[in-house]
């Protein structure tokens, strides 16, 4: 009826094999974490932080509060951007509280390249392109 004292710790020794099997649905658990939930949240803080850095005069942003608006001046020193979300209203957002960029501009070395390319030439740029500029022309005045 009773178990021996003998049998009892011949057990014990040969419990070694326990320790891994107790551990690793621990270490399973770890692993499961680290791969479906801490590293795509590293990759979309990375992607965040690069379109942050990216933000220039032209893009349209959505502020952590919610306002839609196109960026007019970015000042660099402290890292606040000018940004207007209605004609003549202009507000100043810290950068790191932009929730989105939803439109992005084409970089500036290309606008200068075909800005300094076109002129003097008539006619090289088609009819869209020049309903474009206008439009753009009458928003910012």
């Amino acid at each position: 009826m009773f178990i021996s004292p003998a049998y009892a710790q011949g057990a014990g020794a040969a419990g070694g094999g326990d320790f891994l099997t107790a551990i690793l649905p621990f270490v399973l658990i770890i692993a499961i974490f680290y791969f479906f939930l801490i590293r795509p949240q590293q990759k979309k803080q990375k992607e965040h932080r690069e379109k942050l850095a990216a933000i220039r005069r032209g893009d349209t942003i959505v502020s952590g509060g919610g306002l839609v608006g196109k960026v007019t001046k970015v000042r660099e020193n402290n890292d606040e951007l000018e940004v207007e979300i209605a004609p003549g209203t202009r507000v100043v957002v810290l950068r790191n509280l932009v929730f989105d960029v939803t439109s992005k501009t084409a970089p500036a070395t290309q606008e200068a390249s075909k800005e300094t390319g076109s002129k003097g030439r008539r006619g090289s740029r088609s009819k869209s392109e020049e309903a474009a500029g206008s439009e753009e022309e009458s928003a910012d005045a």
